[in-house]
C-alpha cells in the first residue's frame, strides 16, 4: 500500500503576456529613473550640489 500526501494547494503561475514590452514604460523614460529628486527648496540643491561634488573641487 504506498499512500500518497494530499498536497497543499498551489498557487496559480503567473500568467504568460505576450504584450509588446516596448510599449511599456520603463523607470529610464522618466526623470526619476536617471536619479532625479523631487522638488525642494535652495537649500536642498545647496546641500547635493555639495554632497555630490568631486574632492578635487573643493
Amino acid at each position: 500500500m504506498s499512500s500518497t500526501p494530499e498536497s497543499e494547494p498551489r498557487a496559480p503561475r503567473p500568467a504568460l503576456v505576450f504584450d509588446d514590452p516596448l510599449d511599456q514604460q520603463t523607470s529610464d523614460d522618466t526623470d526619476r529613473g536617471w536619479g532625479e529628486r523631487s522638488e525642494g527648496d535652495s537649500a536642498a540643491d545647496l546641500k547635493r550640489f555639495l554632497d555630490e561634488k568631486p574632492p578635487h573641487h573643493i
